[in-house]
C-alpha cells in the first residue's frame, strides 16, 4: 500500500501528547471502502489466519478490547490499518517501505507458494499485522518486542514500517527482508516522515546489543550484516537507509518529495529547499529521518501535511501559476486513492479514560475534514461505521468519496465551501471533546458513567458531522453541475 506518515513526540506537539499519523492509500487502481470498528476482547479467537497468506497464528488467551478501522467489505482479510487499545497503546500498520536486492537475497520475503501438491504459508503482512498486535500489547516497547518475534518465527511477504505509541513514547519498527528488523524510539522533541521508503538514518548498535535504551533489532543482525556485507558506511555511524533501503529514480518522484515537502512545512527557516544552494530538494536521497520543528505540532498541522498537493510550489497539481510543466510531476501526499487516515494523540491524564484521542477521515484529504473522538468506549456512532458496498450519503464514507470526485472537477469554484467545512467541523468537533473532558474531570465517577459520557460526546460529535458534510455534499453537488460541458445559459422561459 502506498502511505505517508508523520510521528510526532511528545515534547513535539502542542500539549505534551504522542501523535502518530499515517495515510492508508489504496493500490493503483483501488478504492478501499473503510469503517471505524470496536472489537471486544471478550470471546477472542485462539488463532489467528491470514486470508492473503494463508499462515496460521495462535494467539494469547487474553485480549484487550479495541477500535480501528478494517476493510469495510471483508473479502480481502481484515486490513485493520490502525487503532488504540484499552491500554491506551496504539499502532498504525503498516507504511510499505522500500528494500534492495542484496538485502532481498540475503534474507527473501516469506510468500505463499505450492512445492507440488503441498501448500507454503506466507508470512505476516499489512493485512494482519494490526490484529495480531493491538489485542495483546501494554506499552508502545511490548509491541516492537512482539512484532519481532512475529517476523522471527513467521516471516514477512513485504517490506513495513510499523508506529506503536503510548502516553510517554513512540517507536517505529521497520522489517528487513523476510524475518529481520530494526527499531528506533522517536526523539521526544522531534516529528518523523515516513514516505514509502526505508526511513531510519542513523542506528547505535550498541545500544540495540545493549541496554535497549532507544534501538532494538534483531538478535542476529550484526552477524547477518557481516556475512551478507551489507553496511555500506566506511566509518562512523551506521546508517540503515542507505543499508537497507532502495537507491532508485523512481524515489525521487514517488517518495522523496513527500519528505521534502513536510520538512519544508515544518522547518521553512532551517534550510534552504528551493534554487542551485538549496540544501534539499524534491529528489534528495538525505532527507532527515527525524526533526525539531521550529514551532510545536498541531492535530490540524498533522492533517494539512497529510492533505498536501505541494501547495505554494510548481509542483501543485491544482496550480495555475508558475512553471507549469512542473504540474503532476510529482506524487501528491493527498491523492485520491486514501482510504483513510487516523491521527492517535495519547496523553497522560488523571483519568485513564481520557488519554487517547482518536482522529480520523475517509476519503481524499484535499477534501475531507479530521474528526476528533473519544477511544475508550463501547461502541462507535452508525454514521462512521456502517460503510457497506453500496454508495449512500448515510455513510461518512461513500459522501467524503462523492465530495471528493465532485469537488476535485470544480476545484476553483469548490475549494472555499471546502476550506470553510473543514474548519468548522474541526472546531467545533474538538470543541465538544474539550467540554467532555472537562465535564468527566469536576468529580469523581464509576466507570459506567464515564463511558456513557464519552459515548454521549461522540454521537454528538457524529451529528454535527453528519449535518455539516451533508451541507457540503450539497454544495459541490451545485458547483460541479454549474461547469458540466452541456452547460446552457438560456432558460425555456
Amino acid at each position: 500500500m502506498s502511505c505517508t506518515t508523520l510521528l510526532v513526540g511528545r515534547n513535539a506537539s502542542y500539549d505534551g501528547s504522542t501523535m502518530i499519523a499515517r495515510n492508508m492509500d489504496s493500490g493503483s487502481g483501488e478504492y478501499t471502502p473503510k469503517k471505524m470498528l470496536r472489537v471486544s476482547g471478550k470471546n477472542a479467537p485462539k488463532k489467528y489466519k491470514s486470508v492473503l497468506s494463508h499462515v496460521e497464528i495462535p494467539l494469547p488467551e487474553k485480549a484487550l478490547d479495541y477500535i480501528c478501522f478494517p476493510d469495510a467489505l471483508g473479502d480481502k482479510g481484515i486490513w485493520a490499518g490502525a487503532g488504540t487499545n484499552s491500554a491506551n497503546v496504539s499502532v498504525s500498520a503498516t507504511e510499505t517501505i522500500t528494500s534492495n536486492e542484496l538485502v532481498q537475497a540475503a534474507d527473501p520475503l516469506v510468500v505463499l507458494h505450492k512445492e507440488g501438491k503441498k501448500e507454503i504459508p506466507g508470512g505476516i503482512g499489512e493485512e494482519d499485522m494490526t490484529s495480531l498486535l493491538l489485542p495483546y500489547i501494554h506499552t508502545a516497547r511490548e509491541g516492537v518486542i512482539r512484532l519481532g518475534e512475529l517476523l522471527e518465527k513467521y516471516g514477512t511477504y513485504e517490506m513495513n514500517g510499523v508506529a506503536f505509541s503510548d502516553t510517554k513514547e513512540i517507536w517505529w519498527l521497520e522489517t528487513i527482508g523476510g524475518h529481520h528488523f530494526i527499531a528506533k524510539k522517536v526523539p521526544d522533541d522531534a516529528y518523523v516522515m515516513m514516505a514509502n521508503q526505508q526511513g531510519i538514518d542513523s542506528f547505535d548498535l550498541e545500544d540495540a546489543f545493549g541496554k535497549q535504551k532507544e534501538h532494538i533489532c534483531s538478535k542476529d543482525l550484526r552477524e547477518f550484516m557481516a556475512e551478507h556485507h551489507l553496511n555500506l558506511d566506511f566509518e562512523g555511524d551506521f546508517n540503515p537507509r542507505a543499508a537497507f533501503g532502495s537507491h532508485s529514480d523512481a524515489d525521487h518522484v514517488y517518495n522523496t518529495p513527500r519528505t521534502w515537502y513536510i520538512l519544508r512545512r515544518l522547518n521553512p527557516n532551517t534550510f534552504r529547499y528551493e534554487g542551485e544552494s538549496a540544501d534539499f530538494r524534491p529528489d534528495s536521497d538525505d532527507i532527515p529521518w527525524a526533526m525539531v520543528p521550529e514551532r510545536k505540532i498541531t492535530p490540524m498541522d498533522v492533517k494539512y501535511l497529510l492533505s498536501t498537493h505541494f501547495q505554494g510550489t510548481d509542483y501543485d497539481c491544482y496550480g495555475k501559476f508558475g512553471d507549469l510543466s512542473r504540474v503532476g510531476q510529482i506524487r501528491p501526499i493527498g491523492i485520491e486513492r486514501t482510504s483513510f487516515l487516523s491521527l492517535h494523540q495519547n496523553k497522560e491524564e488523571k483519568c485513564k479514560d481520557l488519554e487517547c484521542i482518536t482522529w480520523f477521515t475517509f476519503g481524499a484529504n484535499v477534501f475531507n475534514a479530521l474528526i476528533p473522538m473519544f477511544s475508550a468506549v463501547t461502541k462507535i456512532p452508525n454514521y462512521f461505521s456502517n460503510t457497506k458496498k453500496e454508495v449512500s450519503t448515510d455513510s461518512f464514507y461513500w459522501q467524503n468519496r462523492l465530495i471528493g470526485a465532485m469537488a476535485d472537477a470544480s476545484y476553483q469554484k469548490s475549494r472555499f465551501h471546502v476550506e470553510r467545512y473543514q474548519g468548522s467541523v474541526q472546531a467545533k468537533c474538538y470543541q465538544l471533546i474539550e467540554e467532555y473532558k472537562k465535564e468527566v474531570s469536576k468529580r469523581k465517577r464509576g466507570q459506567a458513567e464515564i463511558t456513557a459520557l464519552l459515548e454521549e460526546c461522540n454521537e454528538k460529535i457524529a451529528a454535527i458531522c453528519k449535518k455539516e458534510t451533508a451541507e457540503l455534499l450539497n454544495k459541490v453537488l451545485y458547483e460541479a453541475s454549474s461547469i458540466m460541458k452541456n452547460c446552457y445559459s438560456r432558460s425555456d422561459a
